[in-house]
């Protein structure tokens, strides 16, 4: 199926919406998705015109995590090839978190693993009351390496200590109290909630936004950097090939328990 994983837009306002594209696989992410979204995000910050960034997704779903279908495929090449979709997994992520241009997520359905982190690396997290999320790496034998340093910095340790070792899901409601979420909305009123708040930020100077969003990164905040980056995205790929990862994976693409579960 042919498809543009990622669509961007922007308005006369200068509000650019990023929309991650792939609805029939509930927006479950491969490389083609990863690679639009670092570049669309990319091209985003460095243009003066564009003022705020909005991360939604089409279809039924925010973000389902990762394809696992694909993902079991890329786990069975070499590590040359999943060293490098780590990498622009990890910069993906870090980047739209250190994006000097305010980031609103407006999430809706599901938002799992990848999404839960691309959602927790936004300025300003919303959701719509339906909304359901979880951690999942474990349940198939990965880790969340990538998105952990942004989830503990939206979440806090303690409730991520939580969610990211159950891979439980959890509603609109919970993520709000343990700091997940900013503001919770009635089902179909993502648009209207977060209105007031886009023009809340065109109302404030965008250097001074820019500024101040890198001045809270570099004091308060787990910033993942030049330095950290490629140990991150070195230990995200060879988790996927060791025995647990390719059995996690498997039992995701055979609709079977995991050979660890006891039950």
């Amino acid at each position: 199926m042919s498809e543009t994983p990622v669509l961007v837009d922007v308005d006369a306002r200068g509000v650019a919406t990023v929309t991650l594209n792939r609805p029939h696989r509930n927006n479950a992410y491969n490389d083609a998705m990863i690679q639009g979204l670092l570049d669309g995000v990319g091209q985003l910050a460095a243009d003066d015109a564009v003022r705020v960034i909005v991360l939604r997704g089409n279809g039924k779903y925010f973000q389902a995590g990762a394809d696992l279908k694909w993902m079991n495929d890329l786990s069975k090449q070499d590590m040359d090839a999943n060293l490098a979709m780590s990498t622009i997994t990890t910069d993906a992520v870090r980047h739209l978190n250190s994006c000097p241009k305010p980031t609103i997520a407006l999430v809706h359905g599901g938002c799992f693993g990848g999404g839960i982190g691309m959602m927790a690396a936004c300025d300003i997290a919303i959701a719509s009351e339906e909304s359901q999320f979880s951690i999942t790496e474990v349940r198939w034998g990965l880790v969340a390496g990538p998105i952990l340093p942004q989830l503990c910095d939206a979440m806090g340790v303690r409730a991520l200590r939580r969610y990211a070792l159950t891979a439980e899901r959890f509603m609109a409601q919970e993520a709000k109290e343990c700091g997940l979420l900013h503001q919770v909305c009635k089902t179909g009123a993502l648009d209207e909630t977060a209105a007031p708040i886009i023009d809340a930020l065109l109302q404030c100077s965008p250097s001074a936004i820019a500024e101040t969003k890198d001045f809270i990164l570099r004091t308060g905040a787990h910033e993942v950097d030049d330095y950290s980056a490629p140990g991150i995205a070195l230990g995200h790929a060879q988790r996927r090939r060791t025995a647990e990862g390719i059995e996690g994976l498997a039992s995701f693409n055979e609709r079977r328990a995991a050979s660890w579960y006891p039950g």
